[in-house]
């Protein structure tokens, strides 16, 4: 199981965030995962930029990993599960018997995102624009004005800090608080070959609004680490 030094509260609810980028929802026994990006070098390879083309099966070992850590039954995969609509064609038969075996093993549904709006699920598991579970809303890319509790990705956020002048990156996820004391949660980004933008970055913070504050949050030295990003001015 995943340590438990990295739980946290959010709306109410248990979430513990693994070191491998995913969110596990213990009431629920869901993994959430988002940007799997699968396909990506198949992908660019098509277009003239040749990748190793392994991202795809790495991705997938560390989601089978995450669910036997964490004994997920559920799987919910916060959009761009593929680079583009067609990518699930493009599987090799090794990662393609993996995809199969894992949405057999679960409960698993697909959230579309922008790149793989109109994806089909031909390894399995069943498909949803959005979805509502326990009064949190599941979708890709947070609605700027969502006033429910709210988790997607999209953004890929990544911490950058200095330390003893060293740049830092990591992935985070990036969480809101508003008024209430509930808010919203944008995931770091799961798959092999996704990179990342700045936690801080504008976009970000202007698309987790209205909210009091926003910090990022990682696991760091064997606990879960915030760092505030944006409060709002008194």
């Amino acid at each position: 199981m995943v340590p438990v030094s990295f739980a946290f509260d959010f709306c109410g609810e248990e979430f513990v965030l693994t070191q491998g980028r995913a969110l596990y929802w213990p009431r629920e026994s869901a993994l959430l995962v988002a940007d799997l990006h699968l396909e990506k070098a198949s992908f660019y390879a098509r277009h003239g930029q040749m990748l190793p083309p392994y991202d795809s099966r790495e991705t997938l070992e560390r989601l089978a990993l995450a669910i036997r850590e964490t004994g997920a039954r559920r799987v919910f995969t916060l959009g761009d599960n593929f680079h583009d609509s067609a990518g699930a064609e493009r599987l090799e038969p090794h990662a393609a018997g993996m995809l199969a075996a894992l949405t057999r093993a679960t409960d698993w549904v697909w959230i579309t995102g922008n790149h793989d709006a109109s994806m089909e699920a031909k390894a399995g598991g069943t498909l949803a624009e959005e979805l509502a579970i326990a009064g949190l809303v599941l979708r890709h890319q947070a609605k700027r004005g969502e006033t429910r509790p709210e988790l997607s990705g999209h953004f890929h956020p990544r911490l950058q800090v200095t330390v003893r002048e060293r740049q830092i990156r990591r992935p985070c996820a990036v969480v809101s608080r508003d008024a209430g004391g509930c808010g919203r949660m944008i995931l770091p980004a799961f798959g092999a070959l996704t990179g990342g933008m700045d936690a801080a970055d504008p976009a970000i913070l202007a698309a987790l609004q209205p909210a009091r504050s926003i910090d990022a949050v990682l696991p760091a030295g064997g606990k879960l680490a915030r760092f505030p990003l944006w409060r709002a001015a008194a």
